[in-house]
């Protein structure tokens, strides 16, 4: 267990509750210890503490024990009274400013952040005047009257020995004009222990006198009387390096020698006289005191007859009105007896005496209502309880009784409750109770602002050392303090607790607080001038997104007025204005890619590599090739870096946001770049040519300094200015262009924020996304990332199409044209081109480009072919080569047209890719490739749908119904033909084109549906009719205005035909192959104005290519029964024969077998027959048939029911026969037809259904045909017989 006495409350309670000595002596004393820049009492102090005398005590008790410490106060008789409040607050104010100058000056950076296990070795760094000024405070409470142990116990009377009449004066020293208050007033017993003392300067002369004048004293005064001589040293050149005074003279200079004229044997005598004082007069006249007045206050107080008496005695008390310093007590009453020798008993520890004691009076003064002394008495029985170690929850009672006792008190009570609340925080930090500690200084604090700081600054502490540390309410308390600081003009301290603050709130999340710690810190400096300290705490709360848009505009203000007053610009690192979203930084530079627009850089490279496998003639020989060149050119250690070409820029893609709610100006940014030219000897860096923004920072790390921008003729930076709203995002693109060889190194980004701070900030490795960067580089070396080897200049194609739209509706049709420049001399050959989407751009001929657009598709004649035919190299192959003889140089630009087509709506991006070669065989790159991309935006126009069904009245016709919606919002449209593609196909209209549109034009939201009659003219392969080659043959019906003399566009040309064939190609299904198929081609025109619907705009074009059109037939057999509708005959002559004729046509390209099955009509014979045909006709079953008078233009063949409806009602009919063969077959060759006769015997007059026969069909397949499921099912077939009504009347 730890001795209380070695605690720090135990050495401050023997140091403070110790005897008091006064001091009176004359005027020659104090000149005498003058010459030793002391007073008396100064000079005697430091020889007051005794720690190894040994001492005998025996105060009540018969047990003696032994005192081996000990310690007296000495102090003058002026100074015995109670301290001036205001010169005591002002020498705290002193003191503080003081100690704020030297702590000031050693203030070093920030701390770390305070975390756990750095708690308790932040706490050793504790301010070490928090003692001094908490001594100064209890200092103040101090010569109170209600307590004994300020009250001197003993009286030293100092004479000099150059006083004339020595024994008179002192004799006139202990007047009661000269005493203290305490003694003259009654609340101290006069009678004390008088010491006499005769103080000789040995530089007046041998000590004689002095030795006769003491006996002198010692006649008169007894034993009580000692001789001092000091001053032995005569040059006064005496030096110590433990000088022991400086300590109790505060206002004692460097330069001042203190004790100079006292040597050893001086000091010695001096240590004599103080320990023989204290253990030969002072403790045992408080022994014999002690003792005295406990044999008083047993006779009168203790014991049971005297408690009872005594109670009795103050009941009639009860009267007594409260105030707060009670009743008046004199040093005779026995209550000050009491307290006197608990003091007495406390001082000399014999704890147990004291506490027994205070019991005894604090019962007394409750009664009587004396608070103060109440207080005080609770307040030492804490203090014994602490002592001896006892009942921990007894002193913490007794010293919050005491406490709050004084507080209640109002002022009259409040320096005493500081001084309590300071004891009592000491008790607890012995026990380790530091948050309840730090509880007590909160209380402690008062309205003073300089008294509440220190004293929530030692709060702070508290929780720091509380177990766990609580870092949150350390900081807290810090701030609260620096806030009173700043009150009290205490700048420095202020600063220096919020520093502190500082590495509480580094790394957390409590913003607020951190920007109000550094905000003011940098204020604070600013106000003393250290501008630079100012600016770096200043710049903590720039990007404080989550203030208030005033508190924002407040930290700007500042922070540039600051700057502002250092008359310069500022250069930061890492400027926190604004932000740099370091993930979106893109590096963009072109190497043996090239790109046409920044668009095209932002593409995937696996984008543009798969549209360039096939142009390029080997993606790793390529490579390999120039870079193999290359090596030979450049050191071994950049092979693996990225290369650039001199005069041509590298991007720098990155974007600034602005956190605040206030908008920010930024100018002058730009990349920092070191650049370091090659020496054309052995490619090895020249450091006479380096050229480089370096970056240095300063000792606070914020300044940076550059080198002398002279050398910058190697490359150039583009600058930018602009400013950021509140919350903005701005992506800015810088540039750096390397204008010699060399390898370029980007360090950076700098600029200028509101014109006067400078921010850098510096890319670390590997941060950058570089559009061009390429799978070899995979493991190159992280600090290569944003280096780049710069090779000579080469050629390099800039190309454009104009104009191509960015919006357009779907089946726009226009004419472009691609242009290619090449600023170098050096010229480019081997042209070739790729296009991702050929549906949408495709590639004409050099003879195209002056063409007069539309007008150059029109057809001319029928039997005239375009001038425009179809590519076939562009139907063929998706790389386009130019001419062998094209080459490009100089100034001229090179031009080709293009054809632009808007075949889907949404999104649509497009990739072209050019590729061409160095006609400088001495280049680094062989060649080179100019990626283009363009995004369009295709809105819908015409939703387009086409349904063709067999015409039931002639053979190989077809019913084509078209339906057009019109899904714009705005436009309105007019078509101009319909063709259809083929030349096995012939399409006309069924009525006139003013019946069909009846408005001319198709308005926004309207629809529409028509029909067109289709004939089929398809022919066997083995055809010898010939075509030209790449021919879209087909017919068309004008759909313009009646009386119209616009020619109709000849589909067959290009680029009508070339766009088709690409439809084709997208649009390929199951049935690309299947012969029932048709394409139609609708080709309209957007009206002018909505004023003149009627005329549409001749210098625009679209077309619609509806592919595979099926169709409804599902069988390749059709037939058509030819004969007579109506005959007269005599069947009284005879029955009548009629012929008929059945032409059969096979629509497949192989040959047919057809067997045709005739029933008689009062037959059943072939019912099953019939019945099978019914099973299987619905999707087999073509030519005429029953169809129901519907408005949809679909034609149906599930007919069965109604026919055998019809045969049954006919009962009463005259039968009728086929005459002939029952079944006959026939062979139909591909594309061919052929004619069955057919004959029946009808033997009495009526109408008759002819329908009852039967087609078997069956496909002569050659080998491999027929392999799947659905071929085999078509190869085969059964149709039943469609109505044909025969009427036979008798003849007249």
């Amino acid at each position: 267990m730890v001795d209380p006495a070695s605690t720090p409350l135990g050495k401050m309670l023997l140091d403070e509750i110790t005897p008091v000595v006064m001091v009176l002596c004359t005027p020659n004393v104090e000149e005498t210890c003058q010459k030793n820049g002391l007073t008396f009492v100064q000079m005697l102090s430091p020889f007051c503490d005794f720690n190894n005398i040994d001492v005998p005590v025996r105060t009540a008790s018969d047990q003696p024990y032994r005192l081996h410490k000990f310690r007296i106060r000495l102090f003058n008789a002026s100074d015995i009274r109670q301290p001036n409040l205001e010169v005591a607050k002002e020498r705290l104010k002193q003191v503080i400013t003081q100690v704020g100058e030297k702590d000031f000056n050693e203030l070093c950076l920030d701390q770390p952040p305070v975390d756990n296990s750095r708690a308790r070795s932040e706490s050793e760094n504790l301010p070490s005047w928090f003692q001094f000024f908490n001594k100064e405070l209890i200092q103040i409470s101090s010569f109170s009257d209600h307590e004994a142990f300020d009250h001197p116990v003993a009286c030293l009377l100092v004479v000099s020995s150059k006083d004339e009449q020595p024994i008179n004066h002192f004799v006139d020293l202990f007047n009661t004009n000269k005493l203290p208050l305490l003694l003259n007033d009654g609340a101290m017993d006069p009678k004390i222990l008088k010491h006499y003392l005769l103080v000789h300067d040995n530089q007046d002369g041998t000590s004689e006198k002095a030795t006769k004048i003491l006996t002198e004293m010692r006649i008169t005064f007894g034993s009580d009387c000692q001789l001092l001589c000091i001053n032995s040293s005569q040059d006064g050149m005496v030096e110590r390096q433990d000088n022991p005074w400086p300590f109790y003279k505060s206002d004692a200079s460097l330069k001042q020698k203190l004790g100079c004229f006292l040597n050893v044997d001086d000091i010695n005598e001096m240590k004599d006289l103080m320990q023989d004082l204290s253990s030969k007069h002072i403790i045992p006249y408080m022994e014999l005191k002690i003792r005295v007045l406990n044999q008083q206050v047993s006779a009168t107080r203790k014991g049971f007859r005297n408690q009872i008496k005594n109670l009795w005695w103050r009941k009639g008390k009860d009267d007594i009105v409260d105030s707060p310093n009670g009743p008046t007590y004199t040093f005779s009453s026995i209550e000050s007896q009491i307290r006197v020798l608990g003091d007495y008993a406390f001082m000399l520890r014999d704890y147990e005496l004291a506490l027994s004691n205070y019991r005894l009076i604090s019962t007394d003064y409750k009664l009587d209502k004396a608070w103060k002394r109440y207080a005080g008495v609770q307040e030492m029985m804490g203090l014994a309880y602490f002592m001896l170690d006892q009942s921990r929850k007894e002193a913490e009672y007794c010293m919050e009784n005491a406490f709050n006792t004084y507080w209640k008190m109002g002022p009259s009570g409040q320096n005493n409750a500081t001084r309590c609340g300071l004891w009592w925080v000491e008790m607890l930090k012995t026990r380790d109770q530091y948050k309840e500690a730090a509880t007590v200084y909160f209380r402690i604090c008062d309205e003073e602002p300089l008294h509440s700081a220190v004293m929530l600054e030692q709060a702070s502490y508290c929780y720091l050392l509380s177990k766990p540390p609580m870092l949150h309410k350390y900081g807290f308390h810090l701030v609260l303090s620096g806030d009173r600081y700043k009150k009290c003009d205490q700048v420095k301290h202020a600063i220096r607790t919020y520093r502190n603050a500082v590495s509480v709130y580094r790394g957390t999340t409590w913003s607020h607080i951190k920007d109000h710690v550094h905000f003011h810190i940098g204020q604070w400096y600013a106000s003393l001038e250290r501008y630079d300290l100012a600016i770096t705490y200043m710049l903590e709360v720039l990007a404080c997104s989550h203030q208030s848009k005033t508190t924002q505009d407040i930290f700007l203000r500042d922070f540039l007025q600051i700057v502002e007053k250092t008359g310069k610009n500022f250069e930061v690192l890492k400027l926190q204005l604004p932000e740099i979203n370091i993930s979106s930084l893109k590096i963009i530079f072109e190497d043996h890619r090239t790109y046409a627009s920044p668009t095209a850089a932002s593409v995937r490279e696996s984008t543009w590599r798969s549209l360039e496998e096939d142009m390029i003639p080997s993606l790793s020989s390529g490579r390999t090739n120039w870079l193999e060149l290359q090596s030979k050119l450049i050191s071994k250690k950049y092979k693996e870096s990225n290369i650039c070409v001199a005069g041509e820029a590298v991007k720098v893609d990155i974007e600034f946001k602005n956190p605040l709610q206030i908008s920010i100006s930024l100018s002058g940014v730009s990349l920092i770049c070191e650049l370091s030219e090659s020496s054309e000897s052995d490619g090895t860096k020249s450091d006479a040519n380096s050229s480089a923004t370096e970056l240095q920072n300063d000792d606070e790390s914020t300044k940076l300094t550059s080198r002398d921008m002279s050398s910058r003729n190697f490359f150039s930076l583009s600058e930018v200015d602009f400013s950021l709203g509140a919350g903005e995002t701005v992506a800015a693109q810088l540039t750096v262009t390397p204008r010699v060889e060399g390898v370029l190194q980007i360090v950076g980004i700098r600029w200028k924020l509101s014109g006067s701070v400078v921010g850098f900030y510096n890319f670390e490795p590997n941060s950058t996304k570089k559009k061009s960067a390429k799978g070899r580089r995979a493991n190159c070396s992280p600090s290569d990332n944003l280096k780049f080897i710069v090779i000579k200049s080469l050629p390099r194609l800039e190309g454009y199409i104009h104009p191509l739209p960015k919006s357009a509706y779907a089946g726009d049709v226009q004419h472009l044209v691609l242009e290619l420049r090449n600023q170098s001399e050096c010229a480019v050959k081997n042209l070739k081109m790729k296009i991702s989407h050929p549906r949408f751009l495709n590639i004409g001929k050099r003879e195209n480009l002056n063409m007069d657009f539309p007008s150059c598709l029109e057809k001319k004649t029928d039997s005239e072919w375009s001038c425009l035919q179809a590519n076939p190299s562009n139907m063929s192959e998706s790389i386009f080569m130019f001419p062998e003889d094209t080459i490009i140089q100089g100034e001229t630009s090179f031009l080709w047209p293009l054809w632009f087509r808007a075949a889907e709506t949404g999104n649509i991006s497009l990739y072209i890719t050019i590729y061409y070669e160095m006609d400088d065989v001495s280049s680094t790159m062989r060649y080179r490739t100019l990626r283009m991309h363009h995004n369009l935006q295709v809105l819908p126009s015409l939703d387009v749908s086409f349904q063709v069904s067999p015409c039931p009245s002639k053979l190989q016709e077809f019913l084509v119904r078209m339906d057009v919606v019109n899904k714009t919002s705005t436009e309105s449209f007019q078509f101009h033909q319909l063709s259809s593609v083929g030349d096995q196909w012939e399409i006309s209209l069924l009525q006139p084109v003013d019946t069909i549109f009846p408005s001319r034009s198709l308005l926004a939201g309207q629809a529409l549906s028509c029909f067109f009659m289709l004939k089929s003219y398809r022919k066997s392969a083995t055809s010898e009719e010939k075509t030209p080659p790449f021919a879209l043959l087909g017919s068309s019906v004008r759909l313009g205005p009646q009386g119209s003399t616009e020619l109709l566009f000849d589909i067959s040309s290009s680029p009508l035909a070339d766009f088709h064939h690409c439809e084709r190609l997208h649009q390929e299904n199951v049935h690309q192959e299947d012969p029932t198929t048709v394409d139609f081609i609708l080709i309209y025109r957007p009206v002018k104005s909505d004023v003149n619907p009627g005329i549409s705009d001749p210098a625009r074009l679209f077309s619609h290519h509806a592919c595979y059109c099926s169709i409804a037939s599902r069988s390749p057999i059709s037939w058509l029964v030819d004969g007579p509708r109506t005959l007269y005959h005599n069947f009284s002559a005879s029955f009548c024969e009629i012929k008929l004729s059945m032409t059969l046509y096979n629509s497949s390209e192989s040959v047919a077998s057809v067997r045709i099955n005739t029933s008689d009509s009062n037959s059943s014979r072939n019912l099953s027959d019939l019945m099978e045909a019914h099973a299987t006709s619905s999707g087999n079953q073509v030519g005429w048939h029953d169809v129901a008078l519907v408005t949809d233009i679909k034609v149906t063949s599930d007919v069965v029911e109604a026919k055998f409806g019809k045969s049954s009602s006919l009962e009463s009919v005259p039968p009728f026969i086929w005459s002939g063969s029952s079944s006959t077959r026939a062979q139909v060759e591909p594309l061919s037809s052929t004619k069955i006769p057919l004959q029946i015997c009808v033997f009495s007059p009526g109408t008759y259904d002819l329908s009852n026969y039967v087609l078997h069909w069956n496909l002569l397949l050659s080998n491999g045909e027929g392999n799947s499921d659905e071929e085999t099912r078509r190869s085969s077939g059964t149709c039943q017989g469609y109505p044909y009504h025969l009427t036979v009347l008798q003849s007249v």
